[in-house]
């Protein structure tokens, strides 16, 4: 089967088979290099593919600079499409299954107490001076994930009917595709409710979504990054990246160095697996350090 019409019989089942906008356009880009990069070593047919292939690609995209995290993304975009190549009986096996993922540096950034009083001091700032819509979003938006570690989409996904003012909750359309609760503070409750209030008085009436553009319609994935960038660049921090996820990862960071349990963490972090959420307790958590002053040798040495 010519390689061209297989990468697009991929897509189109992925399309089928409901996965989110996202992960297609992960798809065309990452596994599109892919088949690029075969096509232009003469390699135009699906059985024509050999292990030796998909490894030569992944070293030739390390030599470009792409790191651990990235060349095992593609990898596993590889071998998702060459399985789905055996599912459809053009090939007996994946090719890919026995390339090796790489050894990943484990590190994950989040913000100081510092660097986010920082950020949120300077969106009030811009809120006092110009009475602005758009930085009392940003704001919140900040607020909303560090309050409950909420993802990219489910942020723009937001309705005010998603939000249980009396509970206390918020509801979302999780990984998993299943409408989720998130538990709220009383803190971040109130944050809220002020916050649907300016809106209110600002538009005269309240829209379906929680947070909009600058026109009051929906959020878009590119409108939240451009967010990002915009506080990235005002902020200048040199040691860790502003981005949605690195709030999340500080709402999770925050929750270990506390000394919640493994098994709380994972339900308000949404991870499916718990394996997920124990990297996090194993790089953060604050057993190991209670154990350590506990019991390290040096306690018994008159030094």
């Amino acid at each position: 089967m010519l390689l061209k019409f297989a990468f697009k019989d991929f897509i189109d089942d992925r399309k089928f088979k409901n996965t989110t906008q996202k992960n297609v356009r992960n798809y065309l880009t990452l596994l599109g290099e892919f088949v690029n990069y075969c096509t232009d070593n003469e390699i135009v047919n699906v059985e024509d593919i050999a292990q030796s292939h998909v490894r030569e690609y992944l070293m030739f995209c390390q030599d470009k600079g792409n790191q651990a995290g990235t060349i095992n993304t593609k990898l596993l975009r590889i071998r998702a499409f060459l399985n789905y190549m055996v599912e459809c009986e053009v090939i007996k096996n994946n090719p890919a299954h026995k390339v090796k993922f790489q050894k990943a540096d484990v590190k994950i950034d989040v913000f100081s107490d510092e660097q986010i009083n920082q950020m949120l001091n300077f969106y009030r700032r811009v809120k006092r001076r110009e009475n602005s819509y758009v930085a009392y979003r940003d704001y919140m938006i900040i607020v909303v994930i560090l309050g409950t570690g909420i993802r990219r989409g489910e942020i723009i996904g937001l309705k005010w009917s998603d939000v249980d003012f009396e509970n206390q909750s918020l509801s979302v359309f999780g990984k998993s595709r299943r409408k989720e609760s998130i538990p709220m503070t009383m803190k971040l409750t109130k944050e809220l409710r002020a916050y649907q209030t300016f809106c209110k008085q600002r538009w005269g009436s309240v829209n379906e979504y929680v947070f909009t553009k600058r026109d009051y319609t929906q959020l878009t994935e590119n409108s939240l990054m451009l967010v990002f960038k915009y506080l990235r660049q005002k902020m200048n921090f040199t040691n860790v990246r502003v981005s949605p996820h690195t709030f999340r990862h500080t709402f999770c960071h925050r929750l270990a160095m506390s000394g919640m349990s493994a098994f709380a963490i994972q339900k308000l972090m949404r991870h499916q697996n718990i394996t997920v959420t124990m990297k996090y307790v194993a790089m953060w958590g604050n057993e190991l350090r209670e154990q350590n002053d506990k019991y390290n040798p040096l306690n018994n040495l008159d030094l």
